[in-house]
């Protein structure tokens, strides 16, 4: 057998995990009172406890991130149009498209890859009601310039956030931008419930109407105001959120010290481009996007070339939502080519908390044999 056949897989994440007895000891309560689901007393704290951690005001809790960003867009009563990116996951257009509504895509910026807010103004039609950014990769949307323009044109603003949480920019944190910020708690986040999401909102009213929304649109027992859907986090996902909420500081610490590692080995290396954070930001170390410009290989041979050692990395965000079969004849990305050109040349390497230093090393070293 060769070594590479012995090698142990690296995916491009794992889940963490709280310790086994802390999470079962959180089940008993839930036996005892045969309450699973339906706003029980650990969705009730966990919501609490995320506000706090978020420094939001106002946060209500749901089963996914996908399902938050299409209530929330139901909740404010979107029209017409919707700029948004096509350099994020296909829950950010989908959720879109499925409340009625036609996304219009701006181009990224070529520095860290978020909404290019120069390109904004020249998309808004009269039949345009918000824009929907996306913070990438930890990366964080220029959200002065972003707010500036929903003013002027009197648009909402709601950031898919799923890549920020716990993430502040000169000290706010990322629940606390636009009129409404949407997570992803889903399993291989660097904050997770197993399954699960949150909005984050400005409005008071809209507690209430989200609330209805994830619960079939019903307010009481003789009253069912809107069409909603059934998207209620259960007392199971809470009790992990509440469990991992506690080892979250420790997580990032571990993940800080893995980007940190690549960072160092990588640092000079030829056609690689790395990630960096605009000033004032706390990142999270979500993810370690590289993007291959002038590299000796193409970003498709590299990852070939780490698979071949059972090393599993992303093409992440590949290929663009602008692109999809789903969307064939709608959209071309030859009208975001900043977009295209960083889909096609970008890989985000193996990150999570318990990825060991000498992986890191391995990896590194076998990307500089590459080059």
């Amino acid at each position: 057998m060769s070594a590479k056949e012995t090698e142990k897989p690296i995916l491009v994440t794992r889940s963490s995990l709280p310790p086994f007895e802390e999470f079962t000891e959180m089940l008993k309560p839930i036996w005892e009172s045969g309450w699973l689901t339906n706003m029980g007393d650990y969705h009730k704290e966990l919501e609490q406890k995320l506000k706090e951690y978020l420094g939001a005001d106002r946060l209500v809790l749901f089963t996914n991130g996908h399902m938050a960003l299409e209530m929330v867009i139901q909740a404010l009563e979107l029209t017409g149009e919707v700029i948004t990116t096509p350099f994020t996951f296909a829950s950010t257009t989908h959720a879109i498209v499925r409340n009625g509504l036609t996304p219009v895509f701006c181009d990224i910026n070529p520095r860290d890859y978020t909404m290019d807010v120069d390109k904004i103004e020249a998309l808004i039609t009269e039949k345009t009601s918000a824009i929907l950014p996306v913070h990438v990769y930890g990366n964080i949307c220029d959200v002065e310039r972003i707010e500036a323009i929903a003013r002027r044109h009197n648009l909402k603003v709601v950031y898919d956030a799923a890549h920020t949480f716990g993430e502040t920019y000169n000290g706010v944190g990322t629940a606390c931008f636009g009129d409404a910020s949407i997570f992803s708690f889903h399993a291989t986040k660097v904050y997770h419930t197993i399954e699960g999401g949150a909005v984050a909102f400005r409005e008071e009213w809209m507690e209430h109407r989200l609330n209805c929304l994830k619960n079939f649109g019903i307010v009481d027992q003789d009253h069912v105001v809107w069409v909603g859907g059934n998207a209620k986090m259960n007392e199971f996902q809470a009790a992990m959120g509440l469990c991992n909420l506690r080892h979250l500081e420790d997580e990032i610490t571990k993940r800080r010290r893995v980007a940190e590692r690549y960072l160092e080995n990588l640092d000079g290396v030829k056609g690689l481009k790395l990630p960096e954070y605009r000033p004032g930001v706390k990142p999270n170390y979500a993810y370690f996007p590289v993007v291959f410009d002038g590299f000796a290989r193409t970003r498709d041979q590299v990852f070939d070339g780490l698979g071949a050692h059972q090393i599993h990395p992303r093409k992440y965000f590949y290929p663009l939502i602008n692109d999809f079969q789903c969307y064939e004849g709608r959209f071309s990305s030859k009208d975001t080519p900043v977009a295209k050109y960083i889909a096609d040349r970008v890989l985000t390497l193996p990150l999570y908390a318990d990825l060991a230093l000498e992986d890191v090393d391995r990896i590194c070293g076998l990307l500089r044999e590459m080059g």
